[in-house]
């Protein structure tokens, strides 16, 4: 079984996030747990995000806000990095470092909201052409977070099984759609 590591933006998996109910609820999840933002630098949430894949070999990265920055950073500087795939959910860079402009050589997909407060949906297109992943449009979704109503989010599980499966898009039809 493919473990996933969930990589958590600045504000962590807290209690009602979709990113700490996955956890709690896929025996193949593992949290990747961060030190406050405030407290250190990016390189050191890359470390500890490398760590972990060294640690889990073959394992898929799902990542949300910063956390998938993150991931989009180890993954466009270290392809070499043993991955099977990304799904990165609403990146939002700091404001003191762009994000990352290189190729993703795993599969990804990089899920966009149309009224992201952290990174706008045009924008959020432009990365995904220059990361080489595959756009997933959820409609108005805020930043897919706890605050804009992402408590339990199935369809995130839905998106890495079928990212897994070389599949782009899920197999019930949600509301999730590809940009084409």
């Amino acid at each position: 079984m493919t473990k996933t590591l969930i990589i958590p933006g600045r504000s962590g998996a807290v209690a009602g996030h979709w990113q700490h109910w996955w956890a709690m609820r896929d025996p193949a999840a593992l949290l990747v747990a961060q030190e406050p933002w405030a407290a250190t630098a990016p390189d050191a949430w890359e470390m500890q995000v490398a760590g972990a894949i060294l640690a889990h070999p073959g394992s898929i990265l799902v990542g949300h806000g910063y956390g998938a920055v993150v991931a989009a950073r180890l993954l466009t500087h270290w392809p070499q990095l043993q991955v099977a795939g990304a799904l990165l959910v609403a990146p939002a860079g700091p404001e003191a470092s762009p994000l990352p402009e290189g190729r993703i050589t795993v599969p990804a997909l990089l899920v966009a909201s149309r009224n992201d407060p952290h990174l706008p949906f045009a924008a959020a297109m432009r990365q995904a052409r220059l990361w080489g992943a595959e756009p997933v449009d959820i409609g108005p979704a805020g930043h897919v977070d706890a605050e804009a109503g992402y408590g339990p989010w199935p369809e995130g599980i839905e998106l890495r099984d079928g990212l897994l499966a070389g599949l782009a898009v899920n197999a019930r039809g949600l509301r999730t759609r590809l940009v084409p």
